[in-house]
């Protein structure tokens, strides 16, 4: 997508052993790329959440896999990666991106044993995740699309109301986004529309990164307090719900960040179609139950302190009683009864097994 009219991914490879990406933490206010030569380097950028989002942490996990490729020991390269890759599988979990890319990674590599030739099949293949990750993204916007293009038709041209929580904008993946791949592809097309971003706290990915990358894009947008959501659906400002997951079961039972689940019961309860947009990187084929999901915990820190534009520099400040306790719950599930249905990049299915399997049948379980 365009920052100041030029385009740009969200991660990249710069050079032999430099991966760059930008940083989020910085945004909206300061647009800072970082380099990134080792493991190390990119495993603390997703801890911090330079780098973060479903598809995104996928890329980096497959960058991630090829610089660590650089410091193993003469003689031990397997082994090396096999830890590299338990490594970066540590840092979210709840992402399931990251899993697909290192098992990616690692499948590359079987049957490697030496260090150059390592090096450049995990390169290969870690562009390879990238580019995959931004074409997916594209797919699940003209899928998308058509359900945007009803809505208008329908109001008569009259812009459509988009609600979205977090990011699930090109930041959160390469390219395009999984929610705002769709709507991207409906301003590009001239339908109007109009997205409600939710703040999303508590490091606020909507009202820092979404309203960021939608006002450069064009994108006609208004960022509302969390707690908005209900009654702008009561009112009837809202068409239709798009968010995005970091990890969606076989059933369809959606995690994503914490928040969504009361958006889900909101739209349930307004009759407004609620959708999740991801790749099929995203779907945990080995996974049924949404109550399964490992929730990631943060540091209260993130709930307590808010971090914001002041006196023209970026500064810490502290929100909350000093010696007061915050919990930090990052994601919530969504079950699959309250999703009206999946954007993926083959296509829009129901929340169910059945209908998901349709899509992916090559996925399917040996033994169900």
């Amino acid at each position: 997508m365009n920052v100041q009219g030029k385009h740009y991914r969200t991660i990249w490879f710069k050079d032999y052993g430099v991966i760059q990406a930008i940083d989020q933490t910085k945004l909206p206010h300061e647009f800072c790329i970082e380099d990134m030569h080792t493991i190390d380097d990119v495993i603390a950028a997703i801890n911090t959440m330079h780098v973060r989002g479903a598809g995104l942490l996928g890329a980096a996990a497959g960058y991630g896999m090829y610089l660590a490729a650089f410091e193993a020991p003469e003689g031990n390269f397997s082994s090396h990666m096999e830890e590299a890759g338990k490594r970066l599988l540590a840092t979210r979990p709840t992402a399931v991106n990251i899993r697909m890319a290192v098992e990616g990674q690692l499948n590359a590599i079987r049957d490697v044993d030496e260090q150059k030739e390592g090096i450049e099949k995990l390169l290969k293949k870690a562009n390879a995740i990238a580019d995959e990750d931004a074409e997916f993204c594209w797919r699940i916007g003209e899928h998308g699309l058509r359900l945007i293009e009803e809505i208008s038709k329908r109001k008569g041209g009259e812009p459509v109301n988009i609600l979205t929580h977090c990011n699930a904008g090109w930041l959160a993946f390469v390219d395009y986004g999984t929610a705002t791949a769709p709507i991207y592809a409906a301003h590009n097309k001239g339908i109007a529309v109009h997205v409600w971003v939710d703040e999303t706290r508590p490091v606020n990915q909507g009202s820092r990164l979404t309203a960021w990358e939608l006002g450069h894009q064009g994108v006609p947008h208004t960022v509302v307090a969390d707690n908005t959501g209900g009654h702008l659906m009561q009112k009837g400002l809202v068409d239709i719900v798009l968010v995005g997951s970091d990890r969606v079961t076989r059933r369809g039972d959606a995690a994503n960040k914490i928040g969504t689940y009361l958006k889900a019961l909101a739209a349930k309860d307004n009759n407004i179609p609620f959708y999740v947009a991801i790749p099929s990187t995203s779907i945990d084929w080995r996974m049924m139950d949404g109550g399964a999901i490992q929730i990631e915990q943060r540091s209260g820190d993130e709930v307590k302190y808010i971090t914001g534009l002041a006196d023209g520099k970026i500064t810490r400040m502290l929100l909350t009683p000093e010696n007061s306790e915050a919990a930090n719950y990052a994601f919530d599930v969504t079950p699959g009864r309250l999703i009206t249905g999946i954007i993926t990049d083959r296509g829009i299915c129901k929340a169910d097994f059945v209908n998901l399997m349709q899509l992916y049948p090559e996925t399917i379980p040996k033994g169900g």
